[in-house]
């Protein structure tokens, strides 16, 4: 599980082939050879698989992000660079090279982010929440409505 698939599964029947040659007692030297080269040679195609860590960590910082808040062209280049990261995050034949270069060109493009400017015309940032306003004045009503009760009450 250390190991890329598709290098471990080219591997096996070169292991199957040596531990064949190991067992045949009548095996000769030149076929010893040949299955130590074979299995050598598939050893050190094997590939580990690279740690993808930082590329998803990298990925979530800019699904974290909000669009509003940076120029449309700098976003488009993050959002593009976001789907090919994702890409290699979910590719399980990834080679350490594709990680690296993956979470290099989502780092730039991250750091490549402009801030919206006050007064662009291009983007509108929400700046506010209206939403207390609107629970300030259903208490406000709500006190009205009681106090009025109240005095209807006491007359």
């Amino acid at each position: 599980d250390k190991y890329i698939a598709s290098s471990w599964q080219a591997m096996l029947p070169k292991l199957e082939a040596a531990q064949e040659v190991l067992t045949n007692e009548k095996a000769t030297q030149a076929e010893v050879d040949s299955a130590c080269d074979a299995l050598t040679r598939a050893y050190l195609n094997l590939r580990l698989k690279p740690n993808k860590d930082l590329l998803a960590d990298l990925i979530n910082k800019a699904n974290g992000l909000n669009s509003a808040s940076y120029t449309t062209n700098t976003w488009a280049v993050v959002e593009n660079e976001v789907i090919k990261a994702q890409a290699v995050l979910n590719n399980p034949e990834a080679s350490e090279a594709e990680v690296k270069a993956a979470e290099k060109a989502l780092t730039k493009a991250l750091e490549g982010l402009e801030p919206v400017k006050l007064g662009d015309a291009t983007t509108s940032v929400k700046t506010g929440d209206n939403s207390l306003t609107g629970i300030f004045a259903g208490l406000t009503m709500l006190s009205l409505a009681g106090l009025s009760l109240l005095r209807r009450k006491e007359d």
